[in-house]
């Protein structure tokens, strides 16, 4: 009988953890939309964004990358990106998506422009610019310096 009540014990004490340790990764992952403002962006090409990605203006993360998925109409890569309410963005802002690295993944940057007029939550970022594929690139380097 003393047996079963010590498996019973550590069954709830890790089971205890287990729910601390998921309470903690969703609180601290951005994953809560919670507070902040909602705006969409359509890029060509969005490889190596991530849903949880970092959304950064002048190198500070501001916000996250919440969901993207394919206009079928248009075949465009619509990115739903949320940030920080305090922050106005203005409706000339132009989002790129930038390599981290080498190596590294991909994030969304926002350069504010100067307009008087405000986006609204819900609102479209019309001016972007799509991931730059590096290995096409380099391709295209390499083989340009072969003499042709």
């Amino acid at each position: 009988m003393r047996n079963n009540l010590v498996e019973t014990l550590v069954g709830a004490v890790v089971l205890f953890v287990t729910v601390g340790f998921l309470y903690f990764a969703f609180n601290n992952s951005g994953a809560s939309s919670a507070g902040g403002s909602t705006y969409f962006a359509t890029f060509d090409k969005t490889d190596g964004l991530t849903v949880g990605g970092d959304v950064k203006i002048s190198g500070i993360t501001v916000g996250v990358i919440t969901d993207h998925y394919l206009n079928t109409e248009t075949f465009g890569a619509v990115v739903e990106i949320n940030i920080d309410s305090s922050i106005k963005l203005p409706e000339d802002t132009f989002a790129k998506i930038t390599a981290e690295g080498l190596l590294g993944g991909n994030y969304l940057v926002l350069d504010p422009g100067g307009s008087d007029v405000i986006l609204q939550s819900g609102d479209e970022i019309m001016e972007t610019q799509g991931a730059v594929d590096l290995l096409g690139l380099l391709s295209s380097f390499v083989s340009s310096g072969d003499g042709k």
